[in-house]
């Protein structure tokens, strides 16, 4: 097993910090059992998972070294969302990210924003990556505004990709480079549009 290190973050009380092995019954019961079925459809999930499944998950992102899982632990110390940065190729120094706040009450508060911003910042001055990208769908406009904000740009839209109870949606492919990154943090850059 690799020994992945990270800060561990604190903001009004919430935490963000890596997985660690204790935390899989409060992450499976807290937030698998139901699943949200917004997040289901955010993140184009299968509405329900059996507890093996979210074991295998949880202890393969504990074991990869391409994958950095991230909790939100809220002041009460329940496990609210997380954060992945994942499929990171050295060569390239690039990875994939994602977020998930599993409880409709937490989103619209800022937190998925903090996450986002605080985990491409480990991303770019931690893991020393070029290139972070992630990919979001059309149906999740919240997303879309706190990817932007974050610096994220549109690459691409693969066009009626995804689809759910509701019809077909587009998915949009977004990164953001090392050096927009820089910019945006020494104030040069707000927005992409």
């Amino acid at each position: 097993m690799c020994q992945k290190t990270a800060p561990v973050w604190e903001k009004d009380s919430f935490i963000l910090r890596l997985a660690r092995e204790g935390d899989f019954e409060s992450y499976y019961s807290q937030n698998y059992v139901p699943l949200d079925p917004e997040v289901a459809r955010f993140t184009g999930s299968k509405p329900s998972f059996c507890r093996e499944e979210v074991l295998a998950f949880f202890q393969s992102s504990l074991q990869d070294e391409d994958r950095y899982l991230f909790l939100l632990i809220s002041p009460e110390g329940r496990i609210l969302g997380e954060s992945v940065v994942n499929q990171i190729d050295s060569n390239l120094r690039s990875a994939n990210f994602r977020i998930a706040l599993f409880h409709s009450a937490q989103r619209g508060r800022g937190l998925g924003t903090w996450m986002t911003e605080t985990v491409r910042d480990f991303a770019f001055g931690q893991l020393g990556l070029h290139r972070l990208e992630l990919d979001v769908y059309s149906f999740n406009p919240r997303a879309i505004r706190v990817y932007e904000k974050a610096g994220f740009r549109r690459e691409g839209v693969l066009r009626d990709a995804v689809a759910d109870r509701e019809g077909y949606g587009d998915d949009i492919l977004m990164a953001i480079l090392e050096d927009e990154w820089k910019r945006l943090k020494q104030g040069e850059v707000t927005v992409w549009q």
